[in-house]
């Protein structure tokens, strides 16, 4: 579990058998890197990755070929981008963010990035191949004012049309500089996944609805025996 605030960057490199080198940038915290473990677990640009060897300033991860197939995870390796870090978050520790998993739903693709007065207001979309992906895994849960991760970044959604085709949120100058959105460009991928709170709030609706009858009103009293009050 993430909360969705970077801790640092890095770069990611192939070392083949679904093996990868996460170099970690050096910073005057060095947050990643103070008590870093065999076993624990690293957001990498949102996609949670289990440390399987320790180097100078580096760690060793393992990505199944489904994490391969929906994340943007070989794409930046062979366009050698920054990636962002942050470390499993600890009992006691402050939550900033909100709760994330670091199981990424799906791919966007960047519109674009305006810079405002005081953020840079960004817009994601469906990558042209990817809209069914889009459609069955991401636009569910795109709602105005809902939390969102982007790269692994906890963002707020600002806008978005009814049907979550696309969203926009707005980036503080802080966020925007210390992770790797300064370096998107339009039409980049980047790996989203949305507030687990609505996956399960969606989950028992459909479920509760597939088991009501098309016939049966609404009634309050159907409303309190089914646990709403």
């Amino acid at each position: 579990m993430f909360t969705g605030l970077i801790q640092g960057k890095g770069k990611i490199k192939a070392k083949g058998n679904n093996l990868f080198i996460i170099d970690i940038e050096k910073n005057r915290e060095n947050l990643i890197c103070q008590d870093l473990a065999i076993g624990d677990s690293v957001a990498v640009d949102g996609i949670c990755l289990t440390v399987e060897k320790i180097l100078q300033e580096s760690f060793i991860a393992t990505a199944s070929p489904e994490t391969l197939q929906r994340t943007t995870l070989e794409k930046n390796i062979q366009k050698q981008k920054n990636v962002n870090l942050e470390t499993s978050l600890r009992v006691g520790s402050k939550i900033g963010g909100h709760f994330v998993t670091g199981h990424v739903d799906g791919i966007g693709c960047l519109v674009e990035s305006v810079n405002c007065q005081q953020s840079w207001e960004m817009t994601f979309t469906a990558p042209s191949q990817l809209k069914t992906e889009w459609q069955n895994y991401i636009s569910p849960y795109i709602v105005s004012k809902a939390s969102i991760a982007v790269n692994g970044i906890s963002l707020t959604i600002a806008d978005c049309d009814i049907d979550g085709n696309w969203f926009n949120v707005a980036v503080i100058p802080h966020t925007y500089a210390q992770t790797n959105l300064s370096q998107l460009q339009s039409g980049d991928w980047v790996n989203l996944e949305s507030d687990i709170l609505g996956k399960y709030v969606d989950k028992l609706i459909r479920h509760r609805v597939e088991k009501t009858p098309l016939s049966q009103d609404i009634s309050l009293d159907f409303l309190l025996q089914n646990g709403y009050n």
